[in-house]
């Protein structure tokens, strides 16, 4: 574990309190810069969304219940450009040489909404963790951890923000229960905690400079594209005229492979049709008009960073996320729906947020259990058990790749708790 001294929190970085909002008037090649999804997860009111406002710009929770409720209910997206000074200091205003292109997804924090949550964490290369100083580690704090590791989220970065309401002692007792927090969930290795105030733009040149930092990021080119779906939208505005509608458009992110304009796609499992009283999967198919990474129009997409492909779908069939938790590739590449599933688990050893710690219990047949397989959950029932495998009849069909990490749930008081992590074989 690396430590930044909670001294270094005390003076504000000139370069933070510089205004993320207006985008740089720089000519970048988007299809060049590497790029980086980051999810940020922690407990709710930590400040996670004041914090990717900070950072780039940009205020993630826009739906209207969100803003009345005052928490992210729904994924929130963000993107931004690093750039770096070269003396050390790190922004996203576009002063001197852009270093990657990252796309921030914010994550509920709330304990009803840890499926949500985890379909953030199946599309990103690395997290924050942000822990308010004045409140300290939180139920949710560790089963987000957990979450992380179900996933196979293996970059950290640890924010200790809200350092600005504490006095110093309580802020150095906070980093040390949060480096106890980490040595116990992750063991050795180097986990930044960076002391912050995201309100009062404290420290923000570090927390970007640990992500400009991160490498070791593996992209696969040479494989069909996999890109998996997190939200879908109908983008047109009440009035369009009709010749200037636009059809559905997908959001998540590409694991691996490349997309292009004009590439014909499909979409599993697709759309439900009932017949006769009983639901089927039909494939959807269409063509790619246009591809997005973050905001920025461009020709050609490669894993890396939140994305958006623009279809010729109708866009009824995107509208309120519809077509979330499905997968596109190339026409014909996708795998056939799979209503049973082989699993390698790993239970964690206690279940947070539940009114303290509880033991996680061994795994039953015949016991019904919540998966989470990329950015979709779909329930299923034990059949078989040895060891530390387990073969589960699915109650949705999902698309699924062998080595792919699957977050394990089991319905708790009526809450769906994370109790492990499994790995399709």
């Amino acid at each position: 574990m690396t430590e930044k001294k909670v001294d270094k929190a005390d003076k504000a970085d000139k370069a933070d309190k510089k205004s993320a909002s207006q985008p740089p008037s720089k000519e970048i090649d988007y299809e060049k810069l590497e790029g980086i999804n980051v999810v940020i997860v922690g407990h709710i009111d930590h400040g996670k969304t004041t914090l990717l406002e900070r950072l780039s710009g940009k205020w993630a929770s826009q739906h209207s219940e969100e803003l009345k409720r005052g928490i992210t209910i729904k994924l929130g997206y963000a993107d931004a450009v690093i750039y770096s000074d070269g003396k050390g200091e790190y922004n996203t205003n576009g002063d001197g040489k852009a270093v990657k292109h990252v796309s921030f997804v914010d994550a509920p924090g709330h304990e009803m909404l840890m499926a949500t949550m985890l379909s953030g964490a199946a599309m990103v290369d690395a997290a924050i963790l942000v822990i308010a100083a004045n409140e300290g580690i939180k139920p949710q704090t560790r089963e987000h951890l957990m979450a992380l590791k179900a996933k196979g989220v293996k970059q950290l970065i640890v924010v200790q923000n809200k350092i600005d309401l504490v006095e110093k002692d309580i802020a150095l007792k906070s980093y040390k229960d949060i480096l106890e927090l980490l040595k116990k969930s992750f063991g050795t290795g180097v986990i930044p905690i960076i002391p912050v105030s995201a309100q009062q733009g404290v420290n923000l040149s570090e927390v970007l400079k640990a992500i400009a930092e991160m490498s070791d990021i593996e992209r696969k080119l040479d494989c069909n594209p996999v890109f998996v779906v997190a939200r879908s939208f109908d983008v047109n505005r009440p009035g369009t005229k009709p010749d200037s509608l636009k059809g559905s458009v997908l959001g998540g992110t590409l694991k691996c492979g490349v997309l292009k304009v004009g590439d014909e796609i499909e979409i599993k499992p697709g759309r439900v049709v009932t017949e006769a009283n009983k639901a089927r999967y039909e494939t959807v198919k269409t063509k790619v008009v246009g591809l997005f990474l973050g905001s920025q129009k461009v020709n050609e997409l490669g894993p890396g960073g939140s994305a958006g492909i623009e279809t010729e779908l109708d866009m009824a069939l995107g509208a309120r996320d519809i077509l979330s938790g499905n997968v596109v590739s190339l026409a014909g590449k996708l795998p056939e729906l799979s209503e049973n599933i082989n699993l390698k688990f790993k239970l964690f050893e206690e279940i947070y947020g539940v009114g303290g710690h509880v033991k996680v219990e061994q795994i039953k047949a015949s016991e019904t259990l919540m998966l989470s397989i990329n950015t979709t959950t779909t329930g299923g029932n034990v059949k078989r058990i040895k060891g530390d495998e387990l073969e589960m009849n699915l109650k949705v069909p999902a698309v699924v790749f062998k080595g792919d990490n699957v977050g394990i749930a089991r319905n708790i008081n009526n809450h769906w708790r994370l109790i492990g992590h499994g790995e399709i074989i």
